[in-house]
């Protein structure tokens, strides 16, 4: 039972700019464009570099939204903590739920990933072993001190971008321009279907404003780190997806679960396609271990605000970590492997991360005057366009969103009430 007159022991602010960036860079760049290529290829075509253009476009409206929020209230927490203040408890909560709800499974999605591309280059171990074990590790890791968790993940993110440009300079010389006919087989339909996928790409963007308590000035670092997170992630996305279909082509990527292995393997280099290969374990276990770190992050903010059990606000008296929220952060994600199918977890993702934007520019249209960076028909067009992006997602999306959905807000007026009334004996 927590003492509602102790406050809980601060965070330490240990992430400057650099720190932060590789935070979102670690976010977007991952199952995005090592798997998810594939699927939105099968769905545009070749003109996925134009739904690719559509999602960022559309990501930068909620950018700016987020980041002059973020300056507003730079809290542990996010949108979690921006709609709390500005909207409602309720819209508060559906917002920290919604996240935690998207990356448990996403979290499920890069272990299996991870394991897939493993398999690839060690064909006896078996996927859900090698899910299993990446995923306790990466707990660990977060379990053991934030300090040791940017480190590693500066030094993957560092590796990855790397490794994406080497495929793009190798990639290059067996460029064929034939494999961008025909550019758009879907037409319009597909490429927004393929826009609304590819939106799980770039989810990440915000994640930094998730720790807004561990970032040093974070009125300067925060907005600064996402816009250049976003712009390079971008970047990297165009050129990746371009040289990708020109090794291979679309029918050929839409038919892998690891697309760009494949596109690379076309050029006949077996220690390229290993280098591709390593590089996409390196880009998934970037992506879980903030994934992890970020998901652990709302939990302990929701407990601190008796949105869930006051267990999970307890900090770790030696490592200065949320140790029970990495604890149940950790148990749902692994039982979530047994049920992973990455298709249907993009989509799923996608539509929870949507309603997630949909909340923070909701919320920026609510700041007070005088904290407002942009007109208010940036976040206004921000949440219609994500609004819009969920019509081009699958039913079955819907379908398991809106139950995700309905679990939270059954807790928020029957759980919650329960533990607001134990914190209080």
């Amino acid at each position: 039972m927590s003492d509602p007159g102790l406050k809980p022991p601060g965070l330490k602010r240990e992430i400057g700019l650099f720190g932060a960036t590789a935070l979102g860079i670690g976010a977007i760049i991952g199952s995005g464009i090592f798997i998810v290529t594939g699927i939105v290829a099968g769905v545009a075509g070749p003109a996925m570099i134009v739904s690719i253009l559509i999602a960022g476009f559309i990501a930068i409206f909620s950018a700016m939204s987020v980041s002059e929020l973020s300056v507003y209230l730079p809290e542990e927490g996010g949108t979690y903590a921006y709609a709390q203040k500005l909207i409602s408890p309720f819209a508060g909560f559906i917002a920290g739920w919604i996240w935690i709800f998207s990356n448990i499974f996403v979290g499920a999605a890069v272990s299996l990933g991870f394991a897939h591309y493993f398999v690839t280059i060690f064909p006896a171990v078996p996927v859900k072993l090698i899910a299993l074990v990446i995923c306790l590790l990466f707990l660990a890791i977060n379990y053991l001190g934030l300090r040791g968790s940017v480190l590693f993940n500066n030094t993957l993110v560092t590796l990855k971008v790397l490794i994406l440009l080497f495929f793009v300079a190798f990639g290059l010389g067996y460029f064929r321009p034939g494999n961008f006919l025909p550019f758009s087989p879907g037409g319009p339909i597909g490429i927004l279907s393929g826009a609304a996928l590819i939106f799980f790409a770039y989810t990440g963007f915000a994640r930094v404003t998730i720790m807004a308590e561990e970032v040093k000035k974070p009125e300067y670092t925060i907005p600064r780190s996402i816009y250049l997170a976003l712009g390079i992630s971008t970047i990297l996305y165009l050129l990746v997806s371009v040289v990708a279909i020109g090794l291979a082509g679309a029918p050929a990527l839409a038919q892998s679960g690891s697309p760009l292995a494949d596109a690379i393997r076309s050029t006949g280099n077996s220690g390229a396609v290993l280098v591709i290969s390593v590089g996409a374990m390196i880009a998934t276990a970037s992506v879980l271990l903030t994934t992890i770190m970020g998901i652990s992050r709302i939990v302990f903010s929701m407990a601190r605000n008796q949105d869930l059990p006051p267990l999970f606000d307890r900090i770790h008296p030696r490592f200065r970590t949320p140790h029970y929220a990495i604890e149940i952060t950790g148990a749902c994600m692994i039982a979530a492997l047994i049920l992973a199918d990455l298709t249907l977890v993009v989509a799923v993702s996608t539509f929870a991360m949507l309603i997630f934007y949909f909340i923070a520019n909701i919320a920026a249209l609510k700041l007070p005057v005088e904290y407002r960076r942009y007109p208010s028909w940036i976040p206004a067009l921000g949440a219609l366009s994500c609004l819009g992006l969920i019509a081009f997602l699958s039913k079955s999306s819907w379908i398991i969103g809106c139950i995700g959905l309905l679990i939270g807000m059954v807790w928020f007026v029957f759980g919650r009430k329960g533990a607001l009334i134990h914190s209080a004996v």
